[in-house]
């Protein structure tokens, strides 16, 4: 294969038999040109032969590119040439137009958006691997770009006005998935020989997200109390924001599924949602209603104002179908509502990302923590395996003691208003380094890091509150990183080595003797010295 500057020679596959191309550049642009099938003449060294008088007549500024036609020659009777990306593209969207969701058409109008510039023009058969890559860095630069233009104040602006944000990898990925499932088609097609947008190493590696879900039953007890807060306000004119939010975190329907919802589907009686349309087959289902929602449920359809087997459950102020755009709304609104009501409780807000889908992941877990089993919470999400359902889906609540209880609690309907949560006086800094000295001298005086913390989480359950439990930007528990602080001022007072291995807590022999467990050691009894402090330089 000669080399890509002179252009290469390409052997390709078609329906009528085997046959030979070229790609180059010319005067600025990749030319792909179709030469013809082996059994018209055609072999390998006739098409570099080729190739040479073509690269030839570009130096000199002779050679003329092919008609739409894409044969170099009139009495050449080669295959027909392959679509442009784009022609190609637009046409598979178009196709499937009243075959799926027009939302489905929207991403993917969207999506083509971002791959159209890049390889509008390419044939589909001309992008290969090393082309992806170019996209894909291409992509990178521009959303660098996108960054710096903001961070200068002077932000690229959409059609509605919108500053232009930077592009996530996750985002980016999406566009090469996009452009992997077009080529897809094209492959089945036989329009070209390979995907070249398939395998892992196409994508830009994706950061570890935290999953985003609402940890107690605080925060449930308070978005529910927000949302009826909403509700009582004269001058907001729906009052259904308390039972949709309700559905979607104790019955787990996606936004399609919650906006289809008719009466004929809610059975109070009997305690079951049946889910009539979804996005898969196993979508069709039955959910149970939790008490607390049944109670929700029942008074939405007292205050209803058509409640006819055919009428919707959650229509929009004109009567509509909801979406998941004027879920967005509702739900942003009853977001800032409930981090007041939590701030004023005493308690951490809601996580960032939350939406109507990752309400979804609530149900998951309330479900887990409440005690049903993986089927069970499969089928109730409309999933195929219960291993997906539990690695996405399912995360654990909150393990503060009690906390378990106060679920069940709270969806068996028994809600009591919120009160402040009492802030831990007892994990101050004083009581945090009596507790590690009071481990390390059960130890002998040393012991590893992950010991230490293993040794005082169950010394300190008890005192550990929502706070405490709160997970840090850094993965770390807000009360282990409380105790690396405890320990790093016990070394600067002397009282803990500053020299040992990496991972020891190692208590200073200056500290004096170190009971060992079991020898008359009271574990709950404070140090009663006062720490030891290093001594001062003399000044003489």
């Amino acid at each position: 294969m000669a080399r890509r500057s002179e252009g290469e020679v390409l052997e390709r596959r078609w329906k009528s038999g085997r046959g030979y191309a070229l790609r180059f550049r010319a005067y600025g642009r990749r030319h792909y040109l179709t030469l013809g099938l082996a059994s018209d003449g055609w072999d390998r060294g006739r098409a570099e032969e080729e190739l040479a008088n073509v690269m030839a007549d570009v130096r000199r500024g002779l050679w003329v590119p092919p008609d739409r036609g894409g044969r170099r020659h009139a009495d050449v009777q080669g295959p027909e040439v392959p679509p442009t990306f784009g022609e190609f593209a637009r046409d598979l969207i178009a196709s499937r137009q009243g075959q799926v969701a027009e939302r489905t058409i929207e991403r993917q109008e969207g999506m083509l958006a971002h791959v159209l510039p890049f390889f509008g023009d390419w044939r589909v058969d001309e992008i290969d691997i090393e082309a992806v890559d170019a996209y894909r860095a291409h992509k990178v630069a521009e959303s660098e770009a996108r960054r710096r233009a903001l961070e200068r104040g002077r932000p690229g602006r959409d059609r509605n006005g919108r500053a232009i944000r930077p592009l996530s990898a996750y985002s980016i990925n999406n566009t090469i998935r996009f452009l992997r499932w077009v080529l897809a088609i094209a492959l089945e097609y036989e329009l070209v020989t390979r995907n070249a947008a398939a395998g892992r190493r196409r994508l830009l590696k994706e950061g570890q997200r935290r999953p985003v879900h609402l940890d107690t039953a605080a925060q449930i007890e308070a978005l529910l109390d927000a949302a009826a807060e909403l509700d009582r306000e004269p001058k907001l004119p729906r009052d259904d924001r308390q039972v949709i939010v309700a559905t979607l975190v104790l019955a787990g329907p996606r936004s399609l599924e919650l906006g289809h919802l008719l009466w004929r589907d809610i059975d109070l009686a009997n305690g079951r949602i049946l889910i009539g349309r979804s996005k898969t087959q196993a979508g069709l289902r039955e959910i149970t209603i939790l008490p607390i929602l049944r109670d929700i449920l029942a008074a939405h359809k007292a205050r209803a104002s058509g409640i006819d087997p055919d009428d919707l459950v959650f229509p929009t102020a004109r009567g509509r179908r909801r979406n998941s755009d004027n879920l967005r709304g509702l739900l942003h609104q009853v977001f800032e509502r409930a981090d007041v009501l939590l701030g004023r409780r005493g308690h951490v807000p809601l996580p960032k990302g939350l939406g109507a889908h990752k309400l979804r992941h609530t149900f998951a877990s309330i479900l887990i923590a409440t005690g049903e089993d993986p089927i069970s919470v499969m089928a109730q999400l409309g999933h195929t395996h219960p291993g997906f359902t539990l690695r996405v889906y399912s995360h654990p609540m909150s393990r503060n003691p009690g906390e378990k209880a106060r679920l069940k609690a709270l969806v068996a309907g028994e809600r009591t208003t919120e009160t402040p949560a009492a802030r831990s006086v007892r994990l101050d800094g004083s009581a945090l380094e009596a507790a590690i000295r009071r481990c390390l001298r059960r130890r002998g005086g040393k012991a590893r890091r992950a010991e230490v913390l293993a040794a005082l989480g169950v010394e300190l359950r008890d005192r550990l509150d929502l706070v405490d439990l709160e997970i840090l930007p850094s993965g770390m528990l807000r009360w282990e990183a409380n105790v690396g602080k405890a320990r790093q001022r016990l070394v600067r007072r002397g009282v803990l080595r500053a020299d040992s291995p990496r991972g020891v807590w190692e208590v200073d022999p200056k500290e004096g003797s170190v009971e060992v467990e079991g020898q008359g050691f009271d574990p709950v009894t404070p140090l009663e010295s006062p720490p030891r402090l290093r001594p001062e330089r003399s000044r003489c």
